[in-house]
């Protein structure tokens, strides 16, 4: 029987979690610490863009902590951690997508996003 796609959706989200979470623990960073961090590299506010998560505050709490950010920024030192980070969150997404063109990669985002809208108009 051929799986459909809430199985491949599900199985690939856990997938990611699980070796993005063993990456960033190995270094000492919390998955949502990440996402703050990558969010505040980009200039932009981790409250906002991370709405629908829980425990952003006290990821940016922690980063702040650390040196990492400083009123709602990286400081130098978080900048670095955020490069060095990047880095290797980035070998695992171009892992993952191993043999995916670009096309197919943006046909997959598009079909997804429009999957979801139609959902979320019903």
């Amino acid at each position: 029987m051929q799986k459909m796609i809430g199985y491949w959706l599900k199985h690939l989200d856990e997938l990611f979690e699980n070796v993005l979470t063993t990456t960033l623990v190995a270094e000492g960073v919390s998955r949502r610490e990440w996402q703050a961090l990558n969010v505040l590299s980009a200039g932009e506010d981790p409250g906002a863009q991370l709405s629908p998560f829980s425990g952003v505050d006290d990821a940016q709490e922690r980063l702040a902590s650390r040196g990492w950010a400083d009123g709602g920024a990286l400081t130098e030192e978080g900048r670095r951690a955020h490069a060095a980070l990047a880095e290797q969150v980035g070998r695992i997404r171009r892992r993952a997508a191993e043999g995916v063109s670009a096309e197919e990669y943006a046909a997959t985002i598009d079909v997804l996003r429009r999957m979801a809208a139609n959902l979320e108009a019903a």
